[in-house]
């Protein structure tokens, strides 16, 4: 499941996600599954027909990523690897940072952070306008639909309708998520 709050120049997608990556890191070896939250640069495109026709809509680079994961063979909901990049470059996540208030309140620490998207993007290097101040804005009015969708997306995790492995294959290498 993908969802999208966008604004003029920011946007913040949702996704769920299943993985298992075969390289043992930090001795999280095994399949996780969660939420992934990320912040993205939003484009518009130019019209491909009329003034009624659909406007292309890209959904460019992430600048943070916060990952709401947990051990699959693990306790349900316990978000034992959760964790965010507070920097993204070239798609890539720099630096893992774990923090106890993400997996103690994930869905409060999600709003606590969207709710500085200043903070956020200066982090991640990117100098703040007029348009991402108005995102700002706008973002932290959004913050409490974004917390729902969370919420929502954590639930269906944790009652195996989202983050789940394809049906009958045995894997040793799997990334199932629009993120």
């Amino acid at each position: 499941m993908l969802q999208l709050f966008g604004f003029d120049r920011i946007g913040v997608v949702v996704g769920d996600l299943y993985f298992l990556d075969p390289v043992q890191r930090d001795g999280q070896e095994g399949a996780e599954h969660g939420v992934r939250l990320e912040v993205r640069v939003l484009e518009p495109g130019e019209l491909k027909g009329s003034v009624y026709s659909a406007r292309p809509i890209s959904i460019g680079a992430p600048v943070w990523r916060a990952d709401l994961l947990e051990a699959v063979d693990g306790p349900s909901g316990s978000l034992n690897r959760a964790h965010h990049h507070p920097r993204m470059q070239d798609w890539e996540p720099r630096g893992r940072v774990f923090d106890p208030d993400l997996s103690a309140d994930p869905v409060g620490w999600v709003g606590r952070q969207l709710s500085d998207l200043e903070g956020l993007l200066t982090q991640a290097g990117i100098g703040l306008d007029a348009t991402l101040a108005a995102d700002a804005d706008s973002l932290r009015a959004a913050v409490p639909d974004v917390q729902r969708a969370v919420t929502s997306m954590l639930e269906q995790v944790k009652a195996g309708r989202l983050g789940t492995a394809p049906d009958g294959e045995e894997l040793t290498s799997a990334r199932i998520s629009w993120l």
